[in-house]
């Protein structure tokens, strides 16, 4: 067919192509977009940016706030420290004076000698009469005697911890005494070679009872009353405790009783560095096993530091310190006692069962690894009984296991001792086999009669009847070996009947053993009776 002709008679190749103009459109169209998508973008950016501002801006509002509220506490403080302490002074001179009048008066009734300086303590009959003793020694400022009363008498340590602060009350100068009192051991221990039984504890009891006597009566343990030559030397003390770590072997090889001493020396007497935060929380982290550590911690000032301190702790395998870290700090939420006390005890059995598990030592293995799971059971049963998760943790099935433990513990105390060794059997009758030491007695004679319940015949008896000759023991056969503890003994089967002042003869005859085939029982020697 022809084409159809252009009514307007313009050639058609003048006209626009529509594809070039829809190409045109669609670049239009994408760079609308992504205009859009860049403005977007953008202001989402600035968004972001104005918001982190914000929250900065408020941060540092509420930091600025919480340091204006810090000063004014701290003015405050300051302020209550500096109006109060003419009057803190007034008691503390009142409290020294009247300590003067009494250790003079004591002096002059010739008070305070009921103990002799050669006794340990002597004998103490009741919370009064230990009272008494222990102000004797401090009216009379008498240190190394209250010292060796003090260590005399660990068996009352609940007592003395309850009376020692009335006492230390009467010092004229308590926080002196206390430092002359632990000096001999603390902070260098000067016994010699002779150093005898730990003392840590009583130089912890004592520093921990100086504590009520020496705090501010009026704004409390913000402030220590201790006079500044004291404190000068308590300083000096703690930096020879330090110096001494190298020649001891560092932090690792110190005794915890040490470590414990040390720290509550710092505590009680005040004298904290901030600059030696992580050295006492190494010396805290390697003795946390110890009860008063976590208040310990929170009093030297680790407080920030708690976090870090429990995890090294579970990293440890001392999850069972941790949740008494965590109860002391409030850290419950951040990490839960129940979890950590079941991963102690899994610890605990795995290691019981490695100790199962060596070949060398069976019998003592086994009672060790029994010990150890007992001592984990009743560790964490007193932990869920101190705090209270017996809801969270029932203590049933522990109780039913430590019960399985003690119970094999008792069976196996019951069981009947083991043959010793020189009771062996002969292999061709039965009888026991000549003992490891026969032979060492004088007419030692060894038997070849198979064991048997034994009808022996006391020696306040006569001698076998007349017509049976008697039997002198030759030299014995087995050297250095020595008879059985019933050497004559005869078989059940061929056992008469005891009869009143001697035995009939034996009713049959024994197979030749050792040259003795005469077939005559031999006469009982009195040797063997000893």
């Amino acid at each position: 067919m022809g084409s159809i002709p252009d009514p307007g008679g313009e050639p058609a190749c003048q006209l626009q192509p529509p594809a070039a103009s829809f190409e045109d459109f669609q670049k239009q169209t994408s760079l609308m977009t992504s205009c859009t998508l860049l403005w977007k973008e953008l202001s989402d950016h600035f968004s972001s940016l104005e918001q982190n501002l914000m929250k900065k801006s408020e941060a540092l509002k509420q930091k600025l706030r919480a340091l204006d509220d810090q000063t004014k506490k701290t003015l405050t403080v300051l302020d209550e420290r500096e109006t109060t302490i003419d009057g803190s002074v007034e008691i503390v001179l009142e409290k020294v004076e009247k300590s003067k009048e009494a250790a003079l008066g004591a002096l002059e009734r010739g008070g305070g000698r009921d103990v002799e300086p050669g006794s340990p303590g002597g004998e103490v009959d009741d919370g009064e009469g230990l009272l008494m003793k222990l102000r004797s020694f401090c009216l009379r400022m008498d240190s190394k005697e209250f010292w060796r009363f003090v260590t005399g008498k660990k068996k009352e340590l609940d007592l003395m911890r309850e009376k020692m602060h009335l006492a230390l009350v009467d010092c004229v100068d308590p926080a002196k005494f206390v430092l002359e009192a632990i000096s001999e051991v603390f902070p260098v221990d000067k016994r010699g070679g002779d150093r005898g039984n730990d003392l840590g504890w009583a130089c912890v009891l004592i520093l921990e009872s100086l504590i009520p006597v020496v705090v501010d009566p009026v704004i409390g343990k913000s402030r220590v009353l201790v006079t500044p030559s004291v404190k000068e030397r308590a300083k000096d003390i703690a930096e020879t405790w330090k110096a001494s770590l190298e020649e001891r072997g560092g932090i690792e090889n110190v005794k915890t009783p040490d470590v414990h001493t040390f720290l509550q020396h710092l505590v009680t007497f005040g004298i904290v560095k901030k600059a030696d935060v992580d050295f006492y929380r190494k010396l805290v982290v390697g003795s946390a096993w110890r009860k008063q550590m976590p208040k310990l911690a929170v009093s030297l000032g680790l407080g920030d530091k708690m976090p870090d301190i429990i995890k090294e702790l579970i990293s440890r395998g001392q999850q069972l310190d941790a949740v008494h870290f965590t109860y002391e700090v409030g850290l419950v939420d951040m990490f839960p006692p129940v979890p950590l006390l079941k991963a102690f005890l899994k610890d605990a059995r795995k290691a019981a069962a490695t100790m199962l598990e060596d070949p060398n030592n069976g019998g003592r293995a086994a009672n060790l690894a029994s010990r150890k799971e007992q001592s984990a059971l009743r560790a964490v049963l007193k932990c869920i009984e101190e705090y209270k998760l017996e809801a969270q943790f029932p203590p049933e099935n522990l109780k039913k296991r430590l019960e399985q433990l003690e119970k094999v513990k008792i069976d196996k105390k019951r069981q009947p001792a083991a043959v010793p060794a020189n009771k062996r059997t002969r292999a061709n009758n039965g009888g026991p086999m000549p003992p490891a030491k026969a032979g060492r007695l004088a007419n030692a004679y060894v038997s070849s009669f198979p064991a048997a319940p034994a009808y022996v015949r006391s020696p306040s008896h006569g001698q076998y009847p007349a017509g049976v000759p008697t039997y002198h023991s030759p030299q014995p056969m087995y050297g250095g070996l020595s008879p059985p503890t019933n050497p004559y003994a005869y078989s059940p089967e061929a056992a008469p009947p005891p009869l009143s002042g001697s035995y009939p003869a034996p009713p049959m005859n024994y197979p030749p053993y050792g040259g003795y085939g005469n077939g005559v029982a031999p006469a009982y020697q009195q040797a063997y009776y000893r």
